[in-house]
């Protein structure tokens, strides 16, 4: 699956205008955050924690449009703490976004 990144361009563009330096400030945030969330994924090894990462991942994810990246979160959900597959898929998807 490809991350297409115009989808989070526009969402930043429509919360920052015309600002390119507020653009890249919160497009950095975004990648941060994403970033964070794997993280939090791969070191849970209990469903409580998998399934709030997994849950944060997809809030962040749905507040920029990335549907993507929403459905990545959600086949996080329904899988098991620790599944390398989909932790690969959402780390493709981070850095196909520039991350």
């Amino acid at each position: 699956m490809a991350f297409d990144p115009g989808t989070l361009n526009s969402a930043l563009a429509v919360a920052a205008g015309e600002d390119s330096a507020l653009i890249a400030e919160l497009r950095e945030a975004f990648l941060e955050s994403a970033r964070r969330h794997l993280d939090l994924l791969s070191r849970s090894r209990c469903d409580a924690n998998w399934q709030l990462a997994a849950c944060r991942l997809k809030g962040l994810a749905a507040s920029f449009a990335m549907e993507g990246l929403v459905d990545l979160a959600l086949e996080a959900e329904g899988g098991a703490p620790g599944d390398p597959v989909v932790q690969r898929k959402i780390n493709q998807a981070i850095l196909e976004l520039g991350g």
